[in-house]
């Protein structure tokens, strides 16, 4: 199914403390914020997320990941098994296991726009280079870094990867990644989005200047609002975690919110509360307290 629906609902500011409104969902980022730096899911952590669907709180993994990345947490879904992936572009269902999810939700950058993207970009930021994600592939052009530790399906310029009869022109393209090799990462988003304006959402999860660009209408948030909507769930129902500035949409639209103690400065302004580091399982020391303080 593909959507790329107005949402403007994901533009709401904190709201109601959560200690003040019982949560039925959290919502929480995966690199940096869930998962350590090792990438493992603690076994305090895996307490915590068992003991939030125990008491009827749904919780959904909000990602940049590809869906194809997320059998990290694949085993840690519990009853619904929906995940956001690719900062909003999709919802996958995990219960498949590796390899073998389900995209419930589609909502793509429409190729126009990307080709539109790419251009502005390569002449606002000489140097750029592009690598293409889609449903079920990867491509990137031959200068594009071994930034994902696996093997590209084409290796092509980003304008024939994204042209009407390019490779795998049938699977919706969901998000472009424009990578800079010695621009500041801060200062290649603000450029990038400058430069390009509404014709995507433009976002970074990355240390290093890797930008994600998306429908101009997709972000964690409106794809949370949207699957919070088909549940009833309002926004002040929502606990959301993250860590870095594709999170901050997200965490200015859940009722209540917390940055990571290793957050981007931009994720500490716009969360509603902090808790510890990624490593210190910040994430679990918030659901206890939240299942301790209101259940």
């Amino acid at each position: 199914m593909r959507e790329n629906g107005r949402v403007t609902s994901a533009t709401r500011q904190p709201g109601t403390p959560a200690a003040a409104v019982r949560p039925r969902l959290i919502a929480t980022d995966l690199d940096g914020t869930l998962l350590r730096d090792d990438k493992s899911v603690s076994p305090r952590t895996v307490a915590a997320l068992a003991a939030a669907e125990e008491a009827g709180i749904e919780v959904f993994f909000v990602t940049g990941r590809p869906a194809r990345w997320m059998d990290v947490v694949s085993a840690h879904v519990h009853g619904h098994g929906l995940a956001i992936c690719g900062n909003g572009a999709a919802v996958v269902d995990l219960h498949g296991g590796p390899g073998a999810h389900r995209f419930v939700k589609v909502r793509e950058l429409a190729r126009e726009n990307a080709l539109d993207a790419v251009r502005l970009l390569r002449e606002a930021a000489p140097g750029t280079v592009f690598a293409v994600e889609q449903t079920y592939g990867f491509h990137q052009e031959p200068d594009y870094p071994k930034l994902h530790m696996e093997i590209p399906d084409n290796l092509l310029p980003a304008e024939q990867l994204l042209a009407p009869q390019g490779p795998d022109a049938d699977q919706p393209v969901l998000k472009i990644l424009a990578y800079h090799p010695d621009l500041d990462p801060d200062a290649f988003l603000a450029l990038a989005r400058l430069a390009i304006g509404d014709r995507a959402n433009v976002t970074r999860s990355s240390p290093s200047a890797l930008l994600e660009l998306s429908g101009p209408e997709v972000s964690k948030a409106s794809t949370l609002a949207l699957c919070c909507a088909e549940r009833g769930i309002s926004h002040e129902e929502v606990v959301a975690f993250g860590d870095m500035p594709n999170d901050v949409e997200m965490l200015t639209w859940a009722g209540h919110s917390y940055a990571m103690g290793n957050a981007h400065p931009d994720v500490l302004a716009a969360a509603s509360g902090r808790t510890v580091a990624n490593n210190e399982d910040g994430v679990a020391v918030v659901i206890e307290q939240l299942l301790a303080e209101t259940f």
